[in-house]
């Protein structure tokens, strides 16, 4: 099992009567593209997609995101799935959902490292330029941005649990970079814009390779830039690592902890990536690609 079953059926005819209730000026001809781990995304027409959230606890996520994206559209170049109309819970739909626009391409989760390659230096531009100061009063997240060591005793547990499918060695290797990550130095700067969830699958990779846009934006926060660096494990080979940090240190200098914090990250996303599924599937596999790369330093 990849994904977690549903808690709501979401499907095209439902996506259809929504539309049609709520927005009949967008309505045209619906399409399921993808049932995510939380959200079905379904093509509306040659502009735009639906955004349907398939559990709750995405409710609540997509209602964060709807009201973050303006924001943070306004703080980087790269396209971003700014809603074009906000659905709100009616007696069929008890959820928010979101239309937005519709972007070609295909999830960096069904991407070889060695092709995500190509977005290195665009994805380093768009966190450099998300990781301003986002002042005061911003989202909270207890479990991105903060300091490594509160996540200590989940991700130590995750990495046991992973025993019968992780070689005894490279366990052991995955721990001490945690605690390198644990033992660097805090960051101390005010809390920077985050996207929270840095993995491939939240990136949308267009036909030539580029990066077409970012999406999921349920978890954005503020806290430490290390976590959204992670990044640079979770999606790129080698060559692709030494682009987007090269690329990311010549438009924000950052420090050599961060990208010690960045790596501890990277064992933390990409072992809960792999340690959700049962090992099949696009997920489990990017999970394991990541921990590779964090392996290969």
């Amino acid at each position: 099992m990849d994904i977690p079953h549903a808690d709501l059926a979401v499907d095209q005819a439902l996506a259809e009567r929504l539309v049609a209730r709520h927005f009949p000026a967008l309505a045209a001809p619906v399409e399921l593209v993808a049932e995510g781990w939380d959200n079905a995304l379904f093509r509306l027409g040659r502009r735009h997609a639906i955004r349907l959230p398939r559990r709750e606890v995405a409710a609540r996520l997509i209602e964060h995101e709807q009201r973050c994206l303006p924001l943070l559209q306004r703080l980087t170049p790269v396209p971003l799935p700014v809603p074009v109309a906000v659905g709100r819970p009616d007696g069929e739909y008890p959820f928010a959902w979101s239309i937005i626009p519709w972007v070609a391409g295909e999830s960096g989760a069904h991407v070889a490292p060695g092709v995500r390659d190509g977005y290195a230096r665009r994805l380093a531009e768009f966190m450099a330029a998300l990781h301003v100061s986002a002042g005061t009063g911003y989202p909270l997240n207890p479990v991105r941005g903060v300091p490594l060591g509160t996540r200590t005793g989940a991700v130590l547990a995750r990495l046991a649990g992973l025993a019968d499918r992780v070689p005894a060695d490279e366990l052991a290797a995955l721990t001490a970079i945690w605690d390198a990550g644990v033992a660097a130095p805090l960051w101390r700067d005010p809390a920077t814009w985050l996207h929270g969830d840095p993995h491939p699958g939240n990136v949308v990779v267009g036909r030539s390779g580029e990066l077409a846009t970012v999406v999921d934006f349920g978890d954005v926060t503020a806290g430490d830039p290390a976590t959204d660096l992670a990044a640079a494990w979770l999606h790129f080979t080698p060559a692709g690592r030494a682009e987007f940090r090269a690329r990311h240190d010549e438009l924000r200098e950052t420090d050599a902890s961060t990208w010690v914090r960045a790596r501890a990250w990277a064992v933390s996303i990409a072992s809960a990536a792999f340690a959700a599924s049962d090992g099949s599937g696009p997920m489990a596999t990017m999970g394991r690609q990541g921990l590779d790369q964090v392996l290969i330093g």
